[in-house]
């Protein structure tokens, strides 16, 4: 074989094969969902969580979004079991909570992590005016 034909069809054969490799695979990340759920009739509360998993990290999650509707008698919040948290053990993932019935979508760019062993949940917890967690509904993550 002569050198000038077999030069451009080893060039197209090279740049086909880096074009093949040339892009990174995309990390797929699936997007999880948690609904959440306490309460009844007037005390009625319903929560969703979305969240993805940090890839290569331990026991970590992104929550991407966050769904409360309160009861029309309550206040509502969602909250996760930081092993960091005071008090209860509970740290909330929205800034305030959903109060009287009005429902509450936040986009929310949190990552909650725990050490390994310590399993991530999530809560609903609804309160009626002045009082401890009445209702609540908790999943793991």
């Amino acid at each position: 074989m002569r050198i000038s034909t077999a030069l451009p069809a080893a060039l197209a054969l090279t740049a086909a094969t880096l074009a093949g490799g040339a892009v990174p695979a995309a990390a797929e990340t699936a997007l999880s969902t948690v609904e959440l759920e306490a309460g009844a009739n007037l005390h009625h509360n319903i929560a969703r969580v979305d969240y993805e998993r940090i890839d290569g990290a331990v026991n970590s999650v992104k929550v991407t979004y966050v769904l409360i509707t309160s009861g029309e008698r309550d206040c509502a919040r969602v909250q996760w079991n930081d092993p960091k948290a005071g008090g209860d053990g509970w740290t909330s993932l929205t800034p305030e909570p959903s109060c009287h019935g009005i429902g509450m979508g936040e986009p929310r760019e949190v990552v909650i992590k725990a050490p390994a062993g310590h399993p991530l949940k999530v809560r609903l917890a609804a309160y009626h005016s002045g009082a401890d967690v009445m209702h609540k509904d908790i999943a793991k993550l």
